[in-house]
């Protein structure tokens, strides 16, 4: 399969420790290609690396740091192999590829595979990977670096009748601002109002 418009592509395999936790059609997926970014930012798979950081599976699947330790509807062996351009994970969960929103939090299935996740990937990525953001963001001269996401304002999750304003930024200040609203949010029912403590850093 070919994808589109690639920006990186992951160094070479120096965490090969990881493969073997992996589940096959990952760990084959991996060494084919250790990682990549795509669609100009708009798929980003991780890699068995331990630098970049941003690129590190490992980095983002375990320890102190990991998504799982910032979102209690993951499991630890829900695997973040890989991320969309705002920073939605794709996350495989017993063989099950599912989306994690990264605002609010919530794990929704996909009820399709890895490899059948790419292939829709391939066939359609404007809807698989919701590159609507990312299009108008390079409709208005913008373009994300590897290791950079998009930040949006204000967050999609947040009632708003307004338009949106996007920039990118680095990853790690990205996913640590939408593991903070997603905490933020938890506490708050559907149509609560709340005051939110948003850092004009990452927004």
């Amino acid at each position: 399969m070919t994808f589109e418009r690639v920006t990186y592509i992951g160094p070479p395999i120096d965490d090969p420790e990881l493969l073997a936790d992996l589940p096959t059609e990952l760990a084959a997926l991996l060494r084919r290609q250790n990682g990549f970014v795509a669609y100009g930012g708009g798929l980003h798979v991780r890699g068995a690396c331990t630098h970049p950081a941003w690129h590190a599976l490992r980095h983002a699947w375990r320890g102190p740091a990991s998504l799982a330790a910032a979102y209690p509807a993951l499991r630890p062996d829900d695997i973040p192999f890989a991320e969309d351009a705002l920073g939605d994970q794709y996350v495989l969960s017993r063989g099950i590829v599912c989306l994690l929103s990264a605002e609010t939090g919530h794990l929704s299935p996909m009820m399709i595979t890895l490899d059948q996740f790419l292939d829709e990937v391939v066939a359609a990525p404007v809807r698989v990977l919701s590159l609507g953001p990312l299009m108008r963001f390079e409709q208005e001269g913008g373009a994300l670096s590897p290791g950079q996401l998009l930040s949006v304002y204000p967050p999609f999750a947040v009632e708003h009748g307004g338009d949106y304003s996007y920039r990118a930024v680095a990853a790690s200040d990205r996913l640590g601002f939408l593991a903070s609203l997603a905490e933020q949010l938890h506490h708050l029912g559907d149509g609560q109002k709340g005051r939110f403590e948003i850092s004009d850093r990452v927004v």
